[in-house]
């Protein structure tokens, strides 16, 4: 039962999209030297809120101010599938000063409220990012950052709220994501088996979130197969022990029975057509090249449907690339964060200076 929750985990992440021939900025991110012993948790001082949504659960955000400017950029930060806030620290820390950072946990994972199973879908996480927007964010310019099903959040607001974009939204960061077509995930499986494993989830799921105590009992038993399972599938070659334990303690906090119950939804996700919302807006997407949940070419079939886009490849990065290559990711972010604030219209730079 270990093993099938930790394929559920794998498969779940992600989806794969198609895509239009439009150009995409390429660039090739390479992996800088780094001392191993720069692996430092960051410590904050935010503003906790606990903002109810339509549903009446409450969600865990943090607020983190920018003294000294009057209308900042607000950076909101989205975190992926069966993780918490806590794996978009780096990025996190590398805005301190530089913008207002909202970072939330998204409905029945980490410190936020247990959503009902009918609510775990990738449009009611949209409704969610727009009434934290609405409730800590009501003006002022917007950047937003989606990491896998935080991607799918950002494209689910763009959906429904196209406006915004023209609006408020300057600037996108999408970091190994899909806009959809999951079947065509390999998890780097021969086709015959991807075809299996496809079939297979939705049963699987049903199982899993039947019988979550039997599972989650099973799953503390085997917490060494877990570690394995998560190195193979999180990150590049050769992740530091730090970080898989990081990402271990995460995906081991997050109950079986809600991974379960979002696999449909990320199964069905497709927001193709939103994407041309985002082309309103300077959009940044990263991938790493040896993710085997959203492989580079489901980031560039993503890239390519949004007009204007960069795609960032970093070199050796999996699919936790913003915590395995943090340095790497956090300078794309901070330079997509300089061109936003410097498009910005000239009475507002003046109140943020």
């Amino acid at each position: 039962m270990k093993i099938a929750g930790a394929g559920l985990l794998a498969a779940g992440t992600v989806a794969a999209g198609t895509a239009i021939g439009i150009a995409v900025q390429r660039r090739l991110v390479a992996r800088a030297i780094h001392d191993d012993a720069d692996w430092v948790m960051p410590v904050f001082t935010p503003d906790v809120h606990q903002v109810l949504m339509r549903d009446g659960t409450s969600l865990h955000v943090e607020v983190d101010a920018c003294p000294g400017t009057e209308t900042p950029v607000t950076v909101v930060l989205c975190h992926g599938y069966a993780l918490s806030s806590a794996s978009m620290v780096f990025q996190r820390a590398a805005l301190q000063g530089r913008a207002r950072v909202i970072s939330y946990d998204q409905r029945s994972h980490g410190r936020s409220g247990r959503g009902v199973e009918t609510t775990h879908t990738v449009d009611e996480l949209g409704v969610d990012l727009m009434t934290i927007i609405d409730r800590l964010a009501p003006e002022g310019p917007l950047l937003l950052v989606g990491h896998s099903m935080g991607g799918m959040t950002v494209m689910a607001l763009a959906d429904q709220h196209p406006e915004l974009f023209a609006e408020r939204v300057r600037g996108v960061m999408l970091m190994s994501t899909t806009a959809g077509d999951f079947t065509t995930v390999s998890f780097g499986m021969p086709a015959i088996m991807r075809t299996v494993v496809h079939r297979a989830m939705p049963a699987m799921a049903s199982v899993l979130a039947r019988g979550k105590g039997l599972v989650e009992t099973g799953r503390r038993a085997s917490s060494d197969l877990t570690e394995i399972v998560f190195r193979a599938y999180s990150f590049g070659a050769s992740p530091s022990r730090e970080a898989s334990e990081f990402v271990a303690g995460m995906i081991d906090s997050t109950p079986m029975d809600v991974l379960a119950e979002f696999l449909p939804a990320l199964q069905e996700h497709d927001k193709f057509s939103a994407l041309p919302t985002l082309a309103q807006c300077d959009v940044v997407v990263v991938v790493g090249d040896q993710d085997r949940l959203t492989p580079v070419v489901h980031s560039e079939r993503l890239a390519a449907c949004i007009r204007g886009s960069q795609l960032a490849i970093v070199v050796g990065g999996g699919h936790m690339v913003g915590i395995e290559y943090h340095h790497e990711v956090d300078q794309l972010l901070l330079e997509l964060l300089d061109r936003v604030q410097a498009g910005l219209p000239e009475h507002i730079t003046r109140a943020a200076s």
